[in-house]
Parts: structure tokens; sequence; C-alpha cells
């Protein structure tokens, strides 16, 4: 059964009474893989709180997103606020599997947060963004021990991929978004970030890591770690 039949059947068989429905996720952007879940993001007046539930409709694994009309306002503001947008991202790129003519405002309402972007960084938060990054790049340096070094080089991708997209006004994201928000924004820096990681997993090469987090921080003042203050009162 193809992703768009089987979304149908279930907004048919579990939520019949509700107003609004979009089919969302990979199966949608056409990236979809042998893992791949329906993303359905569903719109009920009649629910009173938002809830989000997994089930199988036969061989499809079904993330279903129920909301009413106004509580999908706090998943876009708390999507927003952490540079993350996949509620926005989901319900402007969904395929219309049940329409009400309120559906339209909330697409709207959606694509505007993505155009504008994510707010940017005060100074605090940007400070506050080098010294971690920093911290992470120290124990990358100075860790011995292969098992520990890997997870903190996962950590460090993750960090410097958030800096480098938050500090030029771009969304972010996590996981499998964190690659897709870099090769969006920019593909070229994209593949150096995942070709050095790439080689320090194969290889133990350390120094080409070092480098590009060295020159994604340089911009902003470089590394941090003198005078760094939070909680206390200057």
């Amino acid at each position: 059964m193809k992703a768009f039949e089987a979304a149908k059947d279930v907004i048919e068989e579990r939520y019949a009474n509700s107003d609004a429905a979009l089919l969302a996720g990979s199966v949608v952007r056409g990236e979809a893989t042998s893992t791949s879940d329906l993303d359905i993001v569903i719109f009920d007046s009649k629910v009173t709180s938002s809830f989000r539930e997994s089930f199988y409709l036969g061989k499809w694994p079904v993330e279903a997103f129920v909301h009413n009309w106004s509580t999908y306002r706090g998943f876009f503001d708390s999507d927003c606020e952490r540079g993350q947008p996949s509620m926005p991202r989901m319900v402007t790129e969904g395929q219309v599997l049940k329409w009400d003519d309120r559906l339209e405002g909330v697409r709207d309402e959606a694509a505007d947060l993505l155009k504008k972007g994510p707010d940017p960084w005060s100074e605090e938060t940007l400070m506050h963004k080098r010294y971690f990054l920093t911290d992470a790049l120290d124990d990358f340096i100075g860790c011995t021990d292969r098992g520990e070094s890997l997870f903190i080089a996962a950590k460090l991708s993750e960090q410097i991929g958030d800096f480098y997209l938050r500090a030029n006004g771009q969304w972010s994201g996590s996981s499998k978004w964190m690659a897709r928000s870099l090769r969006n924004y920019d593909p070229a820096f994209a593949e150096r970030l995942i070709e050095r990681f790439d080689r320090f997993y194969k290889n133990g090469e350390r120094q080409d890591v070092i480098e590009l987090v060295d020159e994604v921080l340089n911009p902003y003042g470089g590394r941090l770690f003198e005078g760094f203050l939070i909680g206390k009162r200057r």
C-alpha cells in the first residue's frame, strides 16, 4: 500500500471525526527509507490538549501528532525557540489528507515562521555557545580513550553544526536534520564537516576537525575559557 493511501486509511479508521489532517515527513519529501514511518498531523477541535501516539497500520509505522486549533501554537513557539522548526516544517510540507478552511491559516502561519528564520542569538547566548563548544573541543583534543572520544566527537559534530547554522541566522536541526540543515544552507561546508569527522572515525585523524572548529569560532572571537561567567553577578 502506498504511503498516501495508507495515511488516508489511518484517518478513516482512527480519526474519522477529526477536522483536518496532513501527511508529512520523508515519504512526502521523496526521502523515504525502508524504516520510514507515516508522520500525520491531525487537527481536531474536540481534543482538549495535544498528544502524540505511535502504532502500526499493517506494515506501516505511524506517528500521529494530534492538536486542536490552538494547541499547535505552543509547539510552533517551542520549536522556533530552540531553532529546530519540526512542527512548522511538517505543516508546510504536508500533503492534505483531510481539508478544513482553518488549515489554510495554520499553513500560512507556519510558512511565515520558516521564512522569517530563528531569532538571532544574543551576545550572551553566543558567548555561552562559544564556551561549551570550546569545552567539547578541549575534551576532543585531550581524550586518549578511544571509546570516550567517539562520544565526544558525536557531541562536537552537532555543536559545531548548530553553532555554524545559528550564528548565520539559519534554522538548525538534530540527528539527520543536522546534516540536512547544513546541506540546505551551505553544501560545501556540510561536506567538509562530514568528511573530516568521517576521517576521524575511520583513522583517528583529529587535526582537520580541530582546524574546522577553530575556523567556525574565529569570526566570533575564537575559543573561550578565560573570563567566562555563568550565574555570577559581575
